[in-house]
């Protein structure tokens, strides 16, 4: 299975914010299917569910494990059910981000 750009450098850059962009989910998405299975999220589709995209739950847990990994921070297994879009998975990533930053 081919991967997508930008998964090396995709590190570095994440860890000096506290932020999780929709530009860093798209990569992080990315990394787990094949180039072919790239669906380049943007403000039009942030509404959409992740089914409507093309990713499964499993993508959508690999997704929240390597977020997890990435930023040295637990997140709830709620995302996986209530953040079914991803502008509701950003929200709900980026409260945990913001919550830990503030410590």
């Amino acid at each position: 299975m081919s991967r997508c750009a930008g998964g090396r450098g995709e590190r570095q850059t994440m860890q000096a914010t506290v932020r999780l962009e929709l530009a860093d989910l798209t990569r992080i998405l990315r990394i787990w299917g094949g180039e072919e299975d790239c669906v380049e999220l943007t403000e039009e589709v942030q509404d959409l569910y992740w089914l409507e995209l093309g990713y499964d739950s499993l993508s959508i847990l690999q997704t929240i494990e390597s977020i997890e990994r990435k930023f040295a921070v637990p997140l709830a297994r709620e995302i996986l059910e209530l953040g079914d879009t991803p502008r509701l998975f950003l929200a709900m990533v980026n409260d945990v981000l913001a919550g830990r930053a503030a410590v």
